[in-house]
């Protein structure tokens, strides 16, 4: 059996929309009375939402949402999707001097919008890749798909020698702003903004020397077989025939028990012996003993030294920082990522590594945790560990507002 090849995350960036696109609170809710689509009741639950989502005044939304009336056309969405994917690629073409065509594997995530030819075929014809390219492209399977694309890209690079990989993390909004009444499908209007990541793997042994980390594991949960869990996001027509994604009030219990199997399986992977056993007795004791006792939850502050918790909104923040015992320094990425770009799906963790970095806290042998939730319903886990201290590349997404974080998030 032959050794599994390392995997070096060589570099990233995340696509940083232009100053025209930011939504204050105020052009928000001012715009959608405007478009007449919502009644007084809908505009002051979106009011209500606004101001307890932990978002700033600076996120953005795309240009088809700033028109009045708006404009969600396809050619609107392509335009979105060209200038975050491009954006990004751009920047780590610049970062990383590799040449488009050293590409062998691309993989694009983005659940909502996917048309044809695909976002991966479009990204193949603007940087002219080679033709033997193995391009794939992931859609409907949510806000925890870039850690799934993380993963396809980890197996393909071990079947295919001295090869780069190319993952492309976004979501598109112009398509999918919900026009109706029904509360549980407006949630996502108030969190979901503009936002888009490029990451560069490798598996040549010479990229070691240069990349910022080393891919350690990646653990996938999948409650797709539970019907409540596979419902709890879903993506429908309302009565009215107006279609966007509905939240589940159940949400957040079925998070916090897909979670939990997932730290089953990652637990022994990272956890100290000591951990595991305190882990393991409890286990035993409530299923031989006593059904009604708490699980012990492990302290994965012994395992890891950073915490990039996807940013889907602060309700999802405060129950991982409640249920992992962990500490406001370690959930300071996600909410402040949350502030200042709102939620970016998938792309949100990469957001918030790349907070750590800029605030120069990322120092060699650190360990990462992102844990990224979505519908279907997963929980997915990818760890890293720095290869080197690891300093902010050029064109980060927080270059110009670093020094304004950590801000006090009003509740």
């Amino acid at each position: 059996m032959t050794r599994p090849r390392s995997v070096y995350l060589v570099d990233y960036s995340c696509y940083r929309p232009p100053p025209h696109l930011k939504v204050r609170f105020q052009q928000f809710m001012e715009h959608s009375r405007l478009t007449g689509d919502f009644d007084e009741s809908s505009l002051e639950f979106q009011r209500k939402i606004l101001e307890r989502s932990g978002l700033g005044e600076e996120t953005y939304v795309p240009e088809a949402m700033h028109y009045l009336p708006p404009q969600p056309s396809m050619a609107a969405a392509r335009d979105e999707a060209e200038q975050v994917m491009f954006g990004a690629l751009d920047k780590l073409f610049l970062n990383t001097s590799i040449k488009p065509k050293d590409i062998g594997i691309l993989i694009v995530n983005c659940s909502l919008f996917n048309p044809t030819p695909s976002l991966s075929a479009m990204i193949v014809n603007k940087y002219k890749l080679r033709g033997n390219i193995r391009s794939y492209n992931l859609g409907g399977m949510g806000c925890s798909a870039g850690v799934i694309a993380v993963d396809l890209a980890k197996d393909l690079l071990q079947i295919h020698s001295s090869t780069y990989a190319v993952v492309v993390s976004t979501e598109n909004i112009t398509q999918n702003w919900y026009f109706g009444n029904k509360k549980s499908m407006l949630i996502p209007n108030c969190l979901f903004r503009v936002g888009g990541a490029a990451i560069l793997l490798s598996n040549k042994p010479v990229d070691r020397k240069r990349a910022k980390y080393k891919l350690v594991h990646v653990v996938r949960t999948h409650r797709g077989a539970d019907d409540k869990a596979f419902r709890c996001v879903y993506q429908e027509q309302d009565d009215d025939g107006k279609i966007g994604v509905s939240l589940s009030k159940d949400l957040m219990a079925i998070a916090g028990g897909t979670l939990k199997t997932n730290i089953t399986t990652l637990g022994p992977l990272v956890l100290p012996i000591s951990e595991q056993l305190l882990f393991f007795v409890t286990l035993l004791v409530k299923k031989l003993f006593n059904s009604t006792m708490k699980p012990y939850i492990p302290d994965f502050k012994l395992a890891f030294d950073h915490f990039c918790i996807h940013a889907g909104g602060r309700a999802v923040i405060d129950e991982l920082e409640k249920n992992l015992h962990l500490l406001p320094i370690h959930v300071e990425a996600s909410r402040m990522t949350l502030h200042r770009f709102g939620n970016t799906s998938s792309s949100s963790i990469w957001y918030e590594l790349a907070y750590t970095e800029a605030k120069g806290r990322m120092r060699k042998g650190n360990r990462v945790w992102q844990i990224a939730f979505g519908s279907g319903f997963k929980c997915n886990s990818a760890v890293w560990q720095a290869l080197r201290n690891v300093k902010p590349s050029c064109g980060s997404p927080w270059e110009d507002c670093i020094d304004k974080y950590p801000v006090k998030i009003v509740t």
